[in-house]
């Protein structure tokens, strides 16, 4: 034989001895390669996302189904820890109703100032609501507006002060002299030396009547029989 021949031969030869394990061996180098070229890491994204999700879930744990936001969170009720409960009376949500006409209106335990009234009407008129969870005090409203307890000229000066239409307390005998004499327009006080109520936009406010004594609103029918009548200029 020649030896090109021989060389063909044994280049042959060497191919055929060849193993698959061996043949994997050399072209694995490749694989290899190319797993590390393309690869990704998976490990920090994963774990930040499974922290980002589990942060979510006792966020939402915490907050009770239909919790208000904000501003909302922190609202509270008006009136809701007032003592006016133990006399059967609740305060207003609106401290300042109004009802159309010209005559006040007894509803829900408080009264609602007519809208045709002047404003110090309407003013003298919530501002007696102030009282209606107050107790009978003797000579409560005298020395001060503020009483821990009012009787009848207190309620009386009380009502009239928030109105602007009186600066000092008076008693009811102070009352008889007090004003114009008669009827007003739209407040009148009835006093004599021993007692003294007025009547606001048609409605009377007074310590005295049917029910428990202190500073309320009496919607039924009174006397006048025995009181000087007198009434705030204007008014």
């Amino acid at each position: 034989m020649r030896a090109p021949t021989l060389v063909v031969l044994g280049l042959l030869m060497f191919a055929v001895a060849l193993t698959p394990a061996t043949a994997a061996a050399v072209t694995g180098g490749a694989g290899l390669a190319s797993d590390v070229t393309t690869s990704t890491p998976k490990g920090k994204p994963a774990k930040k996302a499974k922290k980002k999700k589990a942060k979510k879930k006792r966020s939402q744990a915490k907050k009770p189904a239909g919790a208000p936001e904000g501003h909302e969170a922190q609202r509270r009720q008006p009136g809701a820890a007032a003592g006016g409960a133990a006399y059967g009376y609740v305060p207003p949500a609106d401290p300042r109703p109004t009802v159309p006409g010209s005559r006040a209106v007894f509803r829900g335990g408080i009264a609602y100032a007519p809208a045709a009234a002047p404003l110090e009407v309407q003013e003298a008129v919530w501002a007696a609501n102030e009282l209606l969870d107050k107790p009978y005090l003797y000579g409560g409203g005298h020395k001060s507006f503020r009483s821990a307890g009012y009787d009848c000229s207190g309620t009386v000066s009380y009502a009239l002060n928030g109105a602007g239409l009186l600066d000092t307390p008076l008693d009811s005998t102070g009352f008889m002299s007090w004003g114009a004499s008669g009827k007003g327009r739209w407040i009148t006080v009835y006093t004599n030396p021993g007692h003294a109520f007025v009547v606001i936009a048609g409605l009377r406010l007074d310590t005295s009547g049917p029910g428990e004594k202190g500073p309320r609103w009496r919607p039924g029918r009174y006397s006048t029989a025995g009181f000087k009548v007198r009434h705030p200029e204007n008014y």
